[in-house]
C-alpha cells in the first residue's frame, strides 16, 4: 500500500499490514517459526543472499518483525528500517557497526545513560576516541565535529533533562567531514519529529517506551539510509540481537495507536508544566514546550509537539523527592517510560541508574532531578495528584 501521501496517524496503522495477512485476517499474524522452507533451491539460494525478497531464519529476518520495520521506516520517512532486542541493543549495534579502532565519536553529555556507560566505559576500551560536548553549546560541538568526527551522536530532547540540540545545523557541520549522523528521537516519536528530514543519517528509538506505549513488550528501530542501515542489520544478524516475532506484534499493535497518544500526552504534559512551573514548592521546570525553556524556539522549530516527558526539581533536595514521590498515588515509580499510565522517578534509578553518582555529577545530571513521564490519565486527576503530593513537602 502506498503510503507516501498519508498523514502519520494513518501510516500508524496501515503500514506494513496487508501482505501477510491470512485468509483476510484484519490483523498481521505472529509468526513464530524459526525457519522458513523452500521447495526451489535456486529460490531459496537467492532469498539467502538477498537478491529476492522471503525469510530464511528468523535471527536474521521474520515476518511479523518485517510488519512493524516497515511501520517505523514509513512513519520516519526512511529508505531502510532493522530491529533489534531492546533499545540498547539498538544504539550499541549502531555505535559498533561505524566506530572501530582509530575512529572518533562526538556526542553529548547529556544522553541516556546506558548510551552515556558506552561513550565513558566501553568505546574507549576499543581505542575509539569519545568527545562529549556540553550539550546546548552549539559553538563547541561544531568546534569539535570540525577536528575530526567518524559518528555524531545526537539525542533531542535528552533524558532526563529535557535540553534540545539543533538537529538541522549540527548534522549540517557533520556532512562537512563526511561524518554519519544518528539521533535518538525516543522521547519525541516520529508523531513530534522526523530527524532524518532534518539532516540525519539514522534514526533510533527504544521501542519499548512510547511506540509500545503499554510497558509490556521491549524492542528497538533504527531507520534511515538502506546502504547505513544494511551494515548494521549485517551486525545485528551475526551477533545476534534480534527482536522476535511476539514483541514486535505487541509494538505493531501499540503504535496503531501512537499518534492519539503522543497528542494527549502532548497536550497534558504543556497543562502539567505550567502548573509546576507556577507552584513555590517546585524550583525548576524542564520542558521545551515552556517558553521560558532555553531550547523553547529550537523545539519549536523542528518538533510538531513537545511530548510527554519533563522533569523537574524541588525545594528542599533528596529528602523532599523521597517524600513527594512515594506520597502520589497516579504514578508507577519504575524505570521507564512512554507508556499509558503515567511513571516517574530519580536519575539515579531510572535514566542514569548504570552510572555513580560522580558520573551523574559530572555530566551535569543533578540527584534532586524527578523525571514524570505523563500518561493518557485525565490532565486534571494528574494534577489533582501532583497537588496532593506538594501540599505534604
Amino acid at each position: 500500500m502506498d503510503l507516501s501521501n498519508s498523514k502519520k496517524g494513518t501510516a500508524a496503522v496501515w503500514a506494513g499490514e496487508g501482505d501477510l495477512n491470512t485468509k483476510g485476517a484484519a490483523t498481521s499474524p505472529i509468526v513464530n517459526s524459526v525457519a522458513f522452507s523452500y521447495h526451489d533451491l535456486d529460490e531459496w539460494h537467492e532469498v539467502s543472499l538477498g537478491k529476492s525478497d522471503g525469510f530464511i531464519y528468523s535471527r536474521n529476518t521474520n515476518p511479523t518483525v518485517a510488519v512493524l520495520e516497515e511501520k517505523i521506516r514509513v512513519l520516519e520517512s526512511a529508505e531502510a528500517a532493522t530491529s533489534f532486542a531492546t533499545g540498547m541493543a539498538a544504539i550499541s549495534n549502531v555505535l559498533f557497526t561505524f566506530l572501530t579502532a582509530g575512529k572518533r565519536v562526538v556526542s553529548l553529555k547529556d544522553t541516556y545513560g546506558g548510551t552515556s556507560k558506552l561513550f565513558l566505559d566501553f568505546l574507549p576500551k576499543y581505542n575509539v576516541e569519545v568527545t562529549l560536548c556540553d550539550t546546548t553549546d552549539h559553538d563547541a560541538i561544531e568546534i569539535e565535529v570540525a577536528k575530526g568526527c567518524d559518528l555524531l551522536y545526537l539525542e533531542t530532547p535528552t533524558n532526563p533533562t529535557l535540553k534540545v540540540v539543533d538537529i538541522k545545523r549540527l548534522a549540517a557541520a557533520a556532512k562537512k567531514v563526511g561524518a554519519v549522523v544518528v539521533v535518538d528521537n525516543t522521547f519525541a516519536t516520529p508523531i513530534n519529529q522526523n530527524p532524518l528530514e532534518l539532516g540525519a543519517d539514522l534514526v533510533i528509538h527504544s521501542a519499548t517506551k512510547f511506540l509500545c506505549g503499554h510497558s509490556d513488550a521491549m524492542g528497538g528501530l533504527i531507520a534511515g539510509k538502506k546502504e547505513l542501515v544494511q551494515k548494521v542489520f549485517h551486525f545485528r544478524e551475526i551477533n545476534g540481537a534480534s527482536l522476535q516475532a511476539d514483541p514486535a506484534y505487541m509494538i505493531a499493535r501499540g503504535m496503531k495507536t501512537l499518534e492519539l497518544r503522543i497528542e494527549r500526552q502532548n497536550s497534558s504534559a504543556l497543562k502539567i508544566a505550567h502548573y509546576l512551573q507556577a507552584h513555590p514548592k517546585v524550583k525548576a521546570v524542564y520542558y521545551p514546550g515552556l517558553a521560558s525553556h532555553p531550547g523553547h524556539q529550537i523545539a519549536k522549530e523542528q518538533m510538531r509537539g513537545f511530548g510527554g516527558i519533563m522533569s523537574f526539581a524541588l525545594e528542599g533536595g533528596y529528602d523532599n523527592v523521597k517524600k513527594f514521590l512515594t506520597t502520589l498515588k497516579l504514578v508507577h515509580l519504575a524505570a521507564s517510560l512512554g507508556s499509558v499510565s503515567t511513571l516517574a522517578g530519580p536519575p539515579r534509578t531510572t535514566s542514569h541508574v548504570e552510572l555513580t553518582e560522580e558520573q551523574r555529577m559530572m555530566l551535569g545530571i543533578p540527584e534532586s532531578l524527578i523525571r514524570y513521564s505523563v500518561g493518557i490519565e485525565n490532565v486534571d486527576d494528574l494534577i489533582q495528584d501532583l497537588e496532593q503530593a506538594l501540599a505534604t513537602l
